[in-house]
């Protein structure tokens, strides 16, 4: 049974299906993300900062496929387009990410920096899901 009416889940796919998809794409583009950078500090001896651009570009390309097949399981093919609105919303998402993070950590400093992150990154899947769910993989002429 499907969830068509409902307005976070797209097309006719179930709400548990669903979050299963985003869980486990996220999952996919973070694993990807610590592999590279594991390997690219590890084994090729890259600098964390250079290592960690390159892990996130190549996490991002995983988490897109991803979450256009499982999660919004995308009927169309993939397209620049949509990958460029993909990438739009993930930067924004770290960018909320850490902004949010920042703003805990100034504002009450007694706060420990590993609740901060967990808070930060609640606010960033919230805003990377609505993001990709009615902006980067919203179908084509659904202006909703």
């Amino acid at each position: 049974m499907g969830d068509s009416g409902n307005r976070l889940t797209p097309g006719n796919l179930s709400l548990v299906r669903h979050g299963l998809g985003f869980l486990v794409s996220g999952s996919v583009a973070f694993a990807v993300d610590a592999v590279v950078l594991e390997t690219l500090t590890a084994l090729a001896g890259l600098h964390p900062i250079v290592a960690r651009f390159a892990a996130i570009s190549l996490a991002m390309v995983a988490g897109w496929l991803m979450h256009r097949r499982l999660t919004f399981a995308v009927p169309t093919s993939p397209s620049v387009a949509e990958f460029l609105r993909y990438a739009g919303v993930a930067w924004t998402a770290a960018a909320v990410n850490y902004g949010v993070f920042v703003l805990i950590v100034l504002v009450r400093p007694v706060v420990e920096p590993l609740l901060a992150l967990v808070v930060s990154s609640l606010a960033a899947m919230i805003f990377a899901y609505l993001g990709m769910r009615f902006a980067a993989f919203r179908p084509r002429g659904d202006r909703t």
